[in-house]
């Protein structure tokens, strides 16, 4: 997967952005903070990778 990112980017469409991420310390999970004003670009941006990892997605709200 890092391989594939270092060539193709995060691929991520245009609205869609990325703010973090961190990874655990076997980099067998990452984590990335995405932010939007519309739901569909993450389901866009996901099946760019989806042959590559899988996804849990979490919404949040700023407090």
């Amino acid at each position: 997967m890092y391989r594939w990112f270092r060539k193709s980017g995060r691929m991520a469409p245009a609205g869609l952005l990325y703010v973090s991420s961190w990874a655990d310390e076997t980099f067998e999970r990452c984590s990335q903070l995405m932010e939007t004003h519309d739901r569909a670009l993450p389901d866009e941006w996901m099946a760019n990778w989806r042959d590559l990892v899988d996804f849990e997605v979490y919404p949040v709200l700023t407090s």
